[in-house]
């Protein structure tokens, strides 16, 4: 059995189709399919299956892809290494995090990484939307969520405390709320999803409760919305890192302080995946952030 033909099954299953596979690889699509089809008269078993979307392993395809896949990873620790002796940390590092989340509290670690590692190239994209880490070639996602996937490894980087937030002129002028049944009496100001309907959990003293919500400003752009805040158009329903400083100067009231509020999630989970190679540049680059979450609880 050839390495090659073991770490082409790697890549082709990895890809998730043919067409794909041979762009990663710069080959043509019908020389990867030819070498796969060899591959598999040697073994003597189909190794994949084609569905309509994706590629599949086989039983005895999945093994050998496990198999080679540790023989990919191990040599390219080792290329690595050779390449990288006696020189500074190298590589690149392609990173999704959320738009608020990242410009507002991430952007300074990013910042402290690439002043502490000049040789990394960070390549980062502001995003909310879920990401296919394979199919986008992220090596490293940030999103917010109670229940990460169980096909990738997720490593904890704190709770995710959602506000209740006014302008002390709105404050003064129309009061805060101070139970849950009154939000929907108000303009809520707060980050939304086209087409879905947006429904705040609340949880007291281990009970949970569910809000629906009809908010009259949404967006991605956190900056946005706590300009919108601070403008007095409404009730914000956001995290508290959009406008700690601001509530710490007295500019913004809280209410509902009693409540644990989510919308989208309860914790902030750094995703990767769990079978591929992390270059060191990558591993120092999760380590460095993860330290970095620990001290901003």
């Amino acid at each position: 059995m050839e390495l090659q033909s073991l770490t082409l099954l790697v890549e082709i299953l990895d890809a998730g189709n043919l067409s794909e596979a041979a762009r990663r690889l710069k080959m043509s699509r019908a020389n990867v399919s030819y070498h796969l089809g060899t591959f598999e008269r040697a073994v003597g078993q189909q190794l994949v299956r084609r569905t309509t979307r994706r590629i599949e392993p086989t039983e005895i395809g999945l093994q050998l892809y496990e198999h080679g896949r540790k023989i990919r990873n191990e040599l390219e620790a080792a290329r690595e290494s050779v390449a990288t002796l006696g020189q500074s940390l190298q590589g690149r590092v392609r990173l999704s995090v959320p738009s608020g989340y990242g410009q507002m509290v991430m952007s300074p670690w990013l910042i402290d990484f690439k002043r502490a590692y000049p040789g990394i190239v960070l390549d980062v994209v502001f995003e909310n939307r879920v990401v296919d880490l394979l199919r986008d070639e992220v090596d490293i996602a940030v999103r917010v969520m109670s229940d990460p996937p169980d096909n990738l490894v997720a490593r904890d980087m704190g709770p995710v405390r959602y506000v209740a937030c006014a302008s002390k002129a709105y404050a003064q002028a129309h009061g805060l709320p101070a139970q849950l049944e009154d939000l929907d009496k108000l303009p809520v100001i707060t980050s939304g999803v086209v087409g879905r309907q947006l429904r705040l959990s609340a949880y007291l003293h281990g009970e949970r409760h569910e809000v629906p919500l009809s908010p009259t400003l949404t967006s991605e752009n956190f900056a946005f919305l706590r300009e919108a805040i601070l403008a007095g158009l409404g009730l914000g329903l956001v995290p508290d890192y959009v406008v700690h400083d601001a509530v710490a100067s007295g500019e913004v009231l809280t209410t509902l302080d009693d409540w644990k509020l989510s919308i989208f999630g309860t914790r902030m989970v750094m995703l990767y995946m769990p079978n591929r190679h992390h270059t060191r540049a990558a591993s120092t680059f999760i380590e460095f952030v993860l330290e970095k979450a620990r001290q901003s609880v």
